[in-house]
């Protein structure tokens, strides 16, 4: 049994069903249900009796220390996060609370579980908690990629909470013993990712021909890192990671934003044979305030220690993800309500 936070938003229920697939244990799923958390991103497992799932924040930790209590989970996977830069950038205090608030209630609350359980329960108790390459900062052009030892320097509202967050969880462990392991993973795409992200957005505004807003000149670089392959890394730091360590996950596919979206471009014409060029419906919008350049991830320290390295291509794995946009409209028109429409509205209108 493992309690997983978060686990209907995008890389959270890719994970729980990933993990009810390949471990066939239990899972706890604890999700507040924001904009961006969805449990039809979990109905393949409706009935799965390996499933539970509770609507509840990770600020509430009566809820939290009642599910440790009832359920004895052997781990908690943290994904639970506030995660849009933009929106952090409209309104930080969110994810302040969820980010750094959240994190400290649920850490104390699983302190306080496993402090009191008996061995060999103890020595196998862990905390993984999920965070992103953004706690780095920006990398210039020719810069090396982040290592799990380059220094913290975030630079949006979003990084700022997810770093906080990272020393909260290094302190328990340094300080109360806590077995915590943390992860910090680059851009994610994929299959349920919410179309507020880049690749979604684009993938669904050219199959309406609506316009594929980019930031600025559309240089800005990102590793770009495969669902299903961050979910594999997951599994494998929770088994065989070092306690107190950290992880760096990346796709080892650096792309330009204007790279990835003329990409799915060129996608979506093959689908679409008799239409006009979809790259004609790029257009190029103010940029993001405090937009950084470049990130990139070095993977050596999870490659040498675990074995593990990204198994999907960037172009492969690009398709897939187009395809299961195109084989779900029913999730998508489910996920874009009127306040998903209001907020691309009101966010993009002000870029023009």
């Amino acid at each position: 049994m493992i309690l997983v936070t978060g686990g209907a938003g995008f890389i959270g229920s890719n994970f729980v069903l990933d993990w009810i697939a390949a471990e066939a244990s239990p899972v706890v799923t604890l999700d507040k249900l924001t904009y961006a958390g969805n449990p039809g991103n979990l109905a393949s497992l409706k009935d799965d009796a390996r499933h539970i799932f509770v609507k509840g924040d990770i600020c509430d930790r009566a809820l939290v220390a009642r599910l440790l209590e009832h359920h004895q989970p052997e781990a908690i996977v943290h994904f639970a996060a506030e995660s849009h830069v933009d929106r952090s950038i409209h309104g930080p205090a969110e994810f302040v609370q969820t980010n750094v608030v959240g994190t400290f209630s649920l850490l104390e609350e699983a302190r306080a579980y496993w402090s009191q359980l008996a061995e060999p329960a103890k020595s196998r108790f862990r905390f993984l908690h999920v965070s992103t390459d953004e706690v780095y900062g920006s990398l210039g052009r020719d810069d090396p990629a982040f290592v799990e030892t380059t220094p913290y320097a975030p630079n949006s509202p979003y990084a700022a909470s997810k770093a906080g967050s990272d020393h909260l969880v290094r302190a328990y462990h340094h300080t109360y013993g806590l077995p915590t392991i943390t992860t910090n993973c680059s851009n994610n795409y994929g299959p349920l990712q919410f179309p507020e992200k880049l690749i979604p957005l684009v993938i669904l505004n050219a199959v309406h021909g609506k316009p594929l807003p980019v930031y600025g000149d559309g240089l800005n670089v990102r590793d770009w890192l495969y669902v299903g392959d961050h979910c594999t890394a997951i599994r494998l730091v929770l088994q065989q990671g070092r306690l107190g360590e950290t992880y760096n996950i990346g796709g080892n596919s650096e792309k330009t934003n204007l790279d990835v979206v003329r990409t799915i471009c060129t996608i979506i014409d093959g689908q679409r044979a008799n239409s006009a060029p979809h790259s004609k419906l790029i257009s190029y919008v103010k940029d993001r305030p405090g937009h950084d350049r470049r990130y990139a991830i070095d993977t050596a320290k999870i490659e040498s220690e675990l074995g593990w390295k990204p198994r999907e291509a960037f172009d492969t794995g690009l398709r897939k993800t187009v395809q299961w946009y195109f084989d779900h409209m029913d999730w998508v028109a489910s996920v874009q309500t009127g306040d998903y429409r209001k907020w691309i509205e009101t966010h993009y209108s002000a870029r023009q």
